[in-house]
């Protein structure tokens, strides 16, 4: 079976695009990925895509194919909620690998805070993932179905609201180093444990922010120039879509998907050199990291606080995440994706880790830790 390689990424900023819609957004994004990979408009044969709640289309990849001038032989739009842009790149590397595509463009994006309904639409929306007959009718919004979850992770594993408040501070200064990030004033820890309560025991600081923005990859049988980054494995889990259905709070699904996609590529997670885990809410990360092996339990927040260190040096997130760098919805995990990337083919600017980058683990959830889509990148250099 061919390898796929993730040859060129394209990210706008996130934060206010005033007059943009989600196919602009989409737009500038695919330009910057295909500049990026060295292609043309042409040679693209496969193109997958998301979903967008400011522009709720039943065929976005077929609609936005004729607004930027594509003709694949495939396309195709999937809706896993945050798991989404992970989802797709794994749908493009078996595309690859398969041989029914040799160039795949992944691109999704949206005007999540300037479209008309704005933050308001969003959140109803979004509000949505809930049970329809036991959830959504009490006016549970996605912060307070986290905040069920934050408050028994807090309990089981004894951690403290500190320690969710450290992972905010962490992830504001990785931002402050990255162009185009939506949060970059500086922020104390007294700060975010001073924020204002959304739905306790999370503060505003523990919340990510909703934005514009847009993310694009081309994944490729051949690699690039710049690097050769091959997914090497991919792995999925989904055994719950609503909080009040999952019975496991060991294993809400990371632990399988990180498994699989492990096995897949042949590593394991002490191989690993960085990190880019999806963190919309401070005890989303938190319960990633340590359910898929990356801290032990109810130490990821004091694991961040000391520089995230496990074993070697395992940098995570280092543009600053969905808490900082922003979220406009399934670009919003992608970023985390072209982070990793770039970092691997030392391509990362003032961000450059200093350690050796020749794998990565990605991990995107959807829902309430309802479904999850793990990545391991390997950096082909020879």
């Amino acid at each position: 079976m061919k390898s796929a390689f993730i040859t060129g990424a394209g990210l706008t900023a996130f934060g206010r695009h005033e007059g943009y819609d989600t196919l602009d957004l989409m737009t500038l994004a695919a330009r910057d990925a295909l500049d990026d990979a060295g292609l043309e408009k042409g040679h693209i044969d496969g193109v997958v895509t998301g979903y967008s709640t400011s522009m709720p289309h039943l065929m976005l990849a077929t609609l936005f194919c004729e607004h930027f001038g594509l003709n694949p032989s495939y396309a195709n739009a999937l809706q896993l909620g945050g798991a989404t842009g992970a989802a797709l790149v794994m749908q493009a590397k078996l595309l690859v690998q398969t041989g029914q595509c040799d160039r795949v463009l992944v691109v999704a994006g949206e005007n999540r805070l300037t479209n008309e309904g704005g933050r308001d639409q969003a959140i109803q929306t979004l509000a949505q993932v809930g049970h329809a007959h036991q959830e959504v009718p009490f006016g549970a919004m996605i912060p307070g179905y986290y905040a069920l979850l934050a408050g028994q992770y807090l309990v089981r594993t004894g951690a403290s609201e500190t320690d969710l408040a450290q992972i905010a501070v962490y992830m504001r200064r990785q931002a402050q180093a990255t162009e185009g990030a939506h949060l970059t004033a500086a922020l104390t820890l007294e700060e975010a444990m001073a924020s204002r309560p959304i739905a306790t025991p999370l503060r505003m600081a523990d919340c990510c922010p909703i934005s514009d923005g847009a993310a694009a990859f081309v994944v490729t049988a051949a690699p690039s120039e710049h690097g050769a980054v091959r997914i090497a494995g991919a792995g999925q889990a989904h055994k719950h879509q609503h909080i009040s259905t999952a019975t496991d709070w060991t294993n809400f699904g990371a632990a399988d998907a990180a498994d699989r996609a492990f096995a897949e590529a042949g590593i394991g997670r002490r191989q690993v050199d960085m990190l880019g885990i999806y963190d919309s809410f401070t005890v989303t990360l938190a319960m990633l990291l340590e359910e898929t092996g990356f801290a032990p339990r109810g130490r990821a927040g004091q694991q961040v606080a000391s520089g995230f260190h496990n074993g070697p040096d395992q940098p995570l997130n280092t543009h600053g995440g969905l808490l900082s760098y922003g979220h406009p919805g399934v670009a919003g995990g992608m970023a985390h994706l072209v982070e990793v990337t770039r970092q691997m083919q030392r391509r990362a600017g003032v961000r450059q880790t200093k350690g050796p980058a020749n794998a990565a683990y990605v991990h995107a959830d959807g829902g309430v830790l309802s479904a999850h889509v793990g990545l391991v990148l390997a950096a082909d250099r020879g």
